[in-house]
Order: structure tokens, then sequence, then C-alpha cells
């Protein structure tokens, strides 16, 4: 008898991160990844966006777990927002499990520990339908593990963030002779990362931006300033190695850097050499050639900070001139303008900038020969491009043509499919929810495309407010109404333009009472109609128009009740972890756990 299997596309394919896939087989479902994507610059507003939770509300019965690849945001960052609401397991390295408690405490004060579960690569997790398994992955971070799910068709590999490199240090190394095993069983379906597929140059060995960087270090006489991702442990780490071999000390500022630093540290996963670190207090003790300030955070916030720094809005640093600004991890091209302001206002304030990514290959992603090496390794039967905009999908399918396989058992996804397996064959069935959902401070998914919208037009025109009083019963207005603007235009120069939007204003109102039946929203539209017009008129601008009608009533008083909404008061389900977790060792046959209920 075969496994009924299903691969959906919930995030992280046509787009810049937010990855999320789930494998189900028979009535298990497995999630791979739950991550998120930092906004561009057409969503106003809007903090991180994340994966369509209506996944889980729709699928919450059947989900068994969430297994982690790497500890960086594009894969652990969602956690936080999912596990507010369902108690669903998480497997992932030590590493990658402490940095999602990380993520999910910045969010949830009270989260649960009990949903976290540490596997590693020799771990075995046996489930009623299947059998999921861990291979060591070469990224960035340290920790990292691709997934392989057994079923009766064969594996279903994802390989999550990857790059091969055979001089990575012990920790980074990637496991071919597992990948050799995996390939033995016959892999049904490779959801292989794609973010590096139009590289054409091989990406530098670690060991070889190691010796740039000292190389960068020991040359400048004045102060470094290196922006990268805290979650980049090895570029962190690199960077405090070539600190210490020149005599500099090191000052760490950004978000959760002191969090990441300690818990990497305790770890093993980074090693600090002995009194490198100085506090804010003593920064003006050690001369400037003495020094590396290492600025860190979620993507953006460290070219942010710089820009606060060449600005002197930085709480602590101010760029001055010789002054190098080091850029040290490679930036996505949804952040390139940022980085070329961030160069630009370095500049100004008589700083020099470096990075990374102009002078060396070094992504933390596989290049197009090392996704056709792991095709010819694992020799899957389908593959699925996943991680990476949808040119990098397309190149990645010509670069599997190339290394032989058939165009017909590549399939470019988009956010919200499901590929499912009928006959030995993939084809598309019923969607997934796949939108975006956007968080908006401690909003999650409240702010939709008309409120984009509404935003994008405040930025662009501006507000126009007018306030007026009525007496509905008389049927007459009781006070000159108000205007006020913002964003539209200057007061003090335009009052003409104002004043003379009042008459506008009553005609409307006046207009309202003679020829229709009283009704509060049709006079507002009324108002805000003429006002509309009148201001295009004059201007050839749209702001937006909110009219502000109020009533008054000296012979009765009203009561206004609140009715509340079922919807936002209902208490929110929690779904149970169904399963007792229970690892085994690869080669541990003998004692396999099965997943009860």
């Amino acid at each position: 008898m075969t496994d009924k299997i299903k691969i959906m596309i919930l995030g992280g394919v046509r787009e810049n991160g937010k990855d999320m896939y789930a494998v189900q087989v028979n009535r298990e479902i497995f999630v791979l990844d739950a991550g998120l994507k930092f906004p561009d610059a057409s969503l106003l507003g809007i903090d991180v966006v994340i994966p369509d939770l209506d996944f889980f509300e729709e699928y919450s019965d059947q989900i068994a777990g969430i297994f982690l690849t790497h500890g960086h945001a594009d894969a652990i960052g969602a956690l936080p927002y999912i596990l507010r609401h369902y108690d669903i397991p998480v497997f992932g390295s030590e590493l990658s499990i402490e940095l999602a408690k990380i993520a999910v405490q910045r969010e949830n004060k009270h989260h649960k520990n009990k949903l976290f579960h540490v596997v590693d690569a020799q771990t075995a997790i046996d489930f009623k339908d299947t059998t999921i398994s861990f291979f060591a992955t070469t990224h960035s971070v340290p920790g990292s593990l691709g997934v392989d799910i057994s079923t009766k068709q064969g594996e279903i590999v994802y390989t999550g963030d990857f790059k091969f490199d055979p001089s990575a240090r012990e920790g980074y190394k990637t496991d071919f002779v597992r990948l050799a095993q995996i390939a033995q069983k016959g892999v049904l379906a490779l959801l292989s990362d794609s973010a590096n597929a139009e590289a054409v140059y091989p990406n530098a060995p670690e060991s070889e931006i190691e010796n740039y960087i000292l190389d960068l270090f020991s040359a400048h006489q004045g102060r470094i300033i290196v922006a990268a991702k805290a979650s980049n442990i090895t570029r962190v780490q690199q960077v405090l190695n070539a600190a210490a071999k020149t005599n500099r000390k090191v000052l760490l500022t950004g978000r959760d850097v002191a969090k990441i630093v300690k818990t990497t540290m305790t770890l093993g996963a980074l090693h600090m050499p002995k009194d490198l670190l100085i506090k804010t207090k003593d920064l003006k003790k050690v001369p400037e050639d003495k020094l590396v300030i290492l600025e860190t955070g979620r993507m953006g916030e460290p070219l942010k900070s710089l820009q606060k720094m060449a600005m002197n809005r930085h709480r602590v640093v101010r760029i001055k001139p010789h002054d190098l600004v080091f850029i040290a991890t490679t930036p996505s091209h949804s952040v390139e303008t940022l980085v070329a302001q961030t160069s630009d206002s370095v500049y100004r304030a008589g700083g020099s900038v470096i990075q990374l990514g102009l002078v060396k290959h070094a992504s933390g992603h596989a290049t197009g020969r090392d996704l056709q090496l792991l095709i010819d390794t694992l020799k899957p039967k389908n593959l699925i491009p996943v991680l990476g905009e949808y040119r990098l999908l397309v190149m990645h399918k010509r670069l599997a043509i190339a290394a032989g396989m058939p165009a017909d058992h590549i399939f470019i996804t988009k956010n919200g499919d499901t590929l499912s397996l009928e006959k030995d064959k993939f084809h598309l069935s019923d969607p997934v929810p796949g939108e975006d959902t956007m968080i908006d401070g401690s909003g999650v998914g409240d702010v939709g495309n008309i409120v984009l919208r509404d935003r994008e037009v405040l930025s662009d025109d501006g507000i126009f407010i007018a306030v007026v009083t009525i007496d509905r019963k008389k049927k007459k207005i009781v006070s000159e109404p108000k205007v006020t603007t913002r964003g539209f235009v200057y007061i003090k120069t335009n009052k003409v333009l104002l004043t003379e939007s009042l008459p506008v204003i009553k005609k409307a109102i006046t207009n309202n009472f003679e020829h229709k039946k009283f009704d509060w929203t049709e006079l507002k539209i009324d108002v805000r109609n003429d006002l509309e017009k009148y201001l295009y008129k004059k201007t050839g601008r749209r702001p937006v128009v909110m009219p502000i009608v109020m009533e008054v009533n000296q012979n009765r008083h009203r009561a206004v009740s609140k009715s509340s909404n079922a919807s936002n008061s209902r208490e929110e389900s929690k779904v149970k972890a169904n399963a007792e977790y229970k690892p085994r060792k690869l080669n541990d046959s003998s004692s396999k756990s099965k997943k009860q209920g």
C-alpha cells in the first residue's frame, strides 16, 4: 500500500525569505521551517511579513511538528506568531533551537520550553507512517541541517540554506556520506535552495574570507566599524579573530547581539578571545586605531544603524573622518538601495566603505555548480526549486535540465500551491493558504491591502479633515465648519484654499437635507465627494478626505451601546502537542519510538 503524499508551498518561493513548506504523509503534516521576510518600500509601516497563519487554523489537528534547518530569521522568524496560538512541537539543532527561543521570547514572554526539541545529524524520529532524519549542511551558522522524510515511495529531501565548502570548519561541514546513503534509498522529491542559482563564480572559501578580513584590519590605521547580521556566526567569528590578531578591542552594539553571543559561546559555537570586548563606557579610553565596533542585528538593521551614525543620531557612535565602514554581509537585492544610501551617508560624514560582497563572492547559498552536484549526488525523480525569487527558480530549473533531469519533473511553484502524488507523478491539486500575513507592531494580520492603499495615499497627498456640527431635527448647521490638513498643503500659505472649502461643506450638507432622507453615511459621502472634487480642481491632488459630522440635540440624551465582535473576543483555540518526542540514533533500529495518537 502506498502513502498519500502532498507537498505544500506555504512561503519562500518567488520571494526572498519567508521560508515555509509542508509535507503531508497520509494524515500527518510536517512543516519545514517557519520564517519571515523583511518588507520592501511598498509595504509602508510594516515590520515583517510571515506566511499565512490560516494554514495552521485549517490543518492544526494534523500538524506533527515544525522542523528547523537553521537559526536565521528566514527560517525561524514566524515561530513567535505561530506558537502564540498553537502548541506545536519544534525540532532543530541545539543552536537553532536556542536562537528560536530568543526569537520567540522577544514576542512571547511566557513561551513554552516543552515544545522545543533538540536533534542532530544522527537523530531519527519515527512517526505513524514515516521517519524523519537529518543531515549536516554548510551554511553561515553552525548546526545547519537538511531534512529527510522517508515514505514508501521514496525520500523527500529539503536542503534548507546550504552551500558546499570543502574548507569548512568542524560544525559547518556537509555530510556527503549521509547524502550518499539517502540517495541509495531513492529520492522521490528534492526541495532545494535556489537563492544563489544565478552565480557564475564559485563561493570563496571561508578560510580565504577570514584572511581577507585580517589583511583589511591590519592595513587600516583608524577606527573600523563592521556591519553584519548577528545570526551570521561565521562572519562574527571571523571579525573577532581578526580583531584579536591585530590587537584591537571590540565594542558590540545592535539588537539581540548580547543574547546571541552569549548563547553561541555557551554552546561552543562561538569562541571569544580573552579580554577582547569592551563596554560602552570604556569607548573613549581605547585609541581609535585599536578599536572595532561590531554593529549587528537583523537584515537591514545594521545598515540603518550606520545611517544614524553618519547623521549623528546613534546613541553611542558617530562616524568621523578616517573611519572605515566594513559591510561584512552580502546584502540581498531587496536592500541594495538601502546599502547605496548608507554608503553615501558614510562618505558624507568623512568615512569610507568597503563591501565584502563586491570583493569576494561570499554567499552562504549554493552556486549553480553546487546545485548540479547535489542533483548528481541524490539523483531525485522530481525537483522543486525553493528559497528564491522567480528568476532564480527558473535558473535552477535550467541547471537541473543541463544536469540531465527531465523538464516535466521540475516544478516551478508559487505560494499556496499543493503538489499531490498520484500514480508516481506529482500534479497540482487544491491550493492551501499562501497569502502574506503582515506584522505591524503588535498587530498580526490586521493590516491588509486596503490599509496599505490608504497609507500610500496618505504618504503621497496627505489628509484633509473637515469637522461640522449639525442639528438633525431642525436640518441646519449649528456652527461654522472647521478644517485642517496634514501633508497636503502648507496651511500658512494656503489659508484662502481652506477658507473657500467651507462653503463647499455647507452646500453639500444643505443639499443633503433638502433632497434626501437623512442618513449619516450618505451625508458623509456627499461631503467627502464634494470636497474631493473641489480640492482636486484647485490643486490637482487627491488627499484622504475625512469628514467628521457631529450632532447636537438639546431635547434628549441618547444612550450608545457598544456591541462586541464575537470573532474578536473569542478565545483562541490551543492545539496540544499530540506526540511524546523520543528520538533515536539512525543506527538504533531496536529502539524505535512511535508517535502516539
